[in-house]
């Protein structure tokens, strides 16, 4: 394996995390910049209010995107092990 497919197969990785992490980085941003507003607004500085909408959000977003997710990790692993055969050679 040379140091280009290397450096491909660590771009790739890359990819795959932003591309898995992103609906539920992207809710959690939301929702507590939305809870942060409403907090600033109210004057509640409580800091475990927060906590129970955020959870709620990214399990509503892991439900929807969970199978995406899967698919995306099971197609990423089953081109790893279609390059094994090209470490060897």
């Amino acid at each position: 394996m040379d140091v280009a497919a290397v450096i491909d197969l660590g771009r790739e990785a890359l990819w795959m995390t932003v591309l898995i992490s992103a609906p539920l980085l992207g809710v959690a941003l939301a929702a507590g910049l939305l809870i942060g507003v409403i907090q600033a607004a109210t004057s509640i500085n409580e800091m475990t209010l927060s906590f129970i909408p955020k959870l709620a959000a990214l399990a509503v977003v892991l439900v929807l995107t969970g199978g995406w997710q899967i698919g995306i990790m099971i197609d990423f692993t089953r081109r790893i092990f279609e390059r094994i055969p090209q470490i060897f050679n």
